[in-house]
């Protein structure tokens, strides 16, 4: 079994149930199917074949459902895009992925025009209209011959479409994570890796048909993808498509369609508990509250559901695992400030240097072993070898359990910076900064944030007493997605170093803290 035939399975068992919502407009599971088979036909005829690499540049919608969905009915594998990254963040992720088809919206036009001649691979554009964009497709199809319309995709796919036979090992998903040299890493993720695990996560958070799901983590993040899109698509809930996280959008769609469900990242839930003139009733039909992408301060967890009465359940993951190894149960006490237990099918330890495991409470690396771990990285064989050892998948986080089988992260792997629930790794930062003329060295360390948990923090040595933080994070703004861009910036005349003349981030942190 797979995603994509267990939902052409709901479809016939329950056509007329609801599988979601957007701004307000409803869609049944038959008319998703029938959406997805047209979409996967489609793209056969356009020439791709089971194996071709497709990516999505699309925010929450229908679209990227039915994206995703057809192309994994088709065989094709899926490359989920961040849209708001640059244009060199973008073409790099094309590039390495070897990606025939392109998915995203018309405001990806104009920079399409600009980078297409970089991007040989690509064969097609596939174009979903928005409101904001009043130009006609003709019009701009006739200057760009690769483009197509998502509509005229779909309206060309035929039902009577069979789609490929796939084995469990075949690659789904190619997840592009943030890498330490800088440049990122594709974890591949197969059918097998993505159906067990939102099976297992499902199951293990007794998601079932009766539930209405708010969907408003981003759907290229694998949080999203397995917890609050795959899971309940396979539970046969109803999900609620959330464009953009808004905290009255959120909720208004809590009351109106009486949400059991929400999944998301700390820094969401502060901006729910801050919001004004909000009580226990207006999240009065919530029987649970997932959280994840970062450790939540436990005094916001016990305000949060002292308010509003709701249970939050913690958990842990990364894209390598598909994402879920850890969750607070349901049936037993939640510990505050813990990842929770080993999920269903995934095993968890904590092992010293030499992977022997260590006595309960001492702390080491967790290492994971499941259905869900990856095959490996895109292209990647050596740096695949060195994450995943004797089938254990090493996640490079510190980490200890308690005599109860909870878990509880020490500390981020490396110098990791999580800024609302999105990974940034200092290097990537630092070689952009490295590459300003008047920049001699540069250091890159997350600070803590009251809204998003996290901020990148800078800190460089220039040759020119003339360079302000304003005009180095001005030129980061060209390279660097948003949250990629330093917070802050502080010139210093000179970065700790050890005696090979390595950065120290570590010292460095404890001697800004210090000043």
């Amino acid at each position: 079994m797979n995603l994509s035939s267990q939902l052409h399975e709901t479809a016939k068992a329950s056509a007329g149930k609801i599988a979601y919502y957007f701004l307000d407009k409803l869609c049944t599971y038959a008319e998703l199917d029938e959406a997805i088979t047209k979409f996967a036909s489609g793209l056969e005829k356009l020439g791709v074949k089971k194996g071709d690499h497709i990516a999505l540049l699309l925010g929450n919608s229908p679209q990227f459902v039915v994206s995703l969905y057809g192309a994994l009915r088709l065989g094709a594998t899926v490359i989920p895009v961040n849209p708001i990254y640059t244009a060199d963040e973008i073409g790099y992720i094309l590039n390495n992925g070897d990606v025939k088809v392109v998915v995203g919206l018309d405001l990806m036009i104009p920079l399409a025009e600009r980078v297409h001649h970089l991007l040989p691979k690509v064969e097609h554009y596939i174009i979903c209209k928005t409101e904001q964009n009043a130009v006609s497709f003709a019009e701009e199809f006739s200057i760009y011959p690769k483009m197509k319309s998502f509509s005229d995709v779909v309206a060309a796919g035929d039902l009577s479409f069979i789609g490929a036979e796939l084995q469990d090992d075949d690659t789904a998903l190619i997840l592009y994570t943030s890498g330490t040299t800088g440049k990122p890493k594709g974890a591949m993720l197969t059918h097998k890796n993505l159906y067990r695990n939102a099976k297992d996560i499902g199951d293990y958070l007794k998601i079932n048909h009766d539930d209405r799901v708010i969907t408003a983590l981003p759907m290229f993040h694998v949080f999203c993808l397995t917890v609050a899109l795959n899971a309940p698509l396979l539970s046969g809930a109803t999900i609620l498509i959330v464009p953009k996280f808004s905290p009255k959008e959120i909720f208004r769609l809590a009351k109106q369609y009486e949400a059991t469900v929400f999944a998301g990242v700390p820094t969401m839930y502060n901006f729910l508990f801050q919001y004004p003139e909000v009580n226990t009733e207006d999240l009065k039909h919530f029987r649970l509250c997932i959280s994840g992408g970062a450790s939540m301060p436990v005094a916001l967890l016990q305000n949060f559901e002292a308010k509003f009465n709701v249970l939050i359940s913690e958990g842990y993951g990364l894209s390598e695992a598909s994402p879920v190894t850890c969750f607070n149960p349901l049936d037993r006490p939640r510990k505050p400030g813990s990842i929770g237990t080993s999920i269903l099918h995934v095993e968890n330890k904590v092992v010293n240097e030499l992977g022997e495991e260590l006595p309960i409470g001492e702390v080491g690396e967790l290492i994971v072993r499941g259905p869900n771990v990856m095959k490996g990285y895109y292209k990647m064989p050596e740096e695949t070898a060195a994450t995943i050892k004797d089938g254990w998948l090493y996640t490079g986080d510190l980490a200890r359990m308690d005599k109860e089988g909870y878990f509880y992260i020490v500390d981020r792997k490396k110098d990791l910076i999580i800024v609302g629930g999105y990974n940034v790794y200092p290097r990537e930062v630092e070689e952009v900064i490295y590459n300003h003329k008047d920049v001699v060295e540069a250091a890159v360390l997350g600070i803590p944030d009251p809204n998003q948990g996290e901020a990148v923090s800078a800190y460089a040595v220039t040759k020119n007493p003339e360079l302000t933080a304003e005009q180095l994070q001005e030129y980061c703004k060209k390279y660097l997605a948003k949250y990629k861009v330093p917070a802050s910036i502080e010139f210093l005349e000179e970065l700790p170093k050890n005696t090979t003349g390595k950065i120290l981030r570590r010292a460095l942190k404890k001697q800004v803290t210090h000043i």
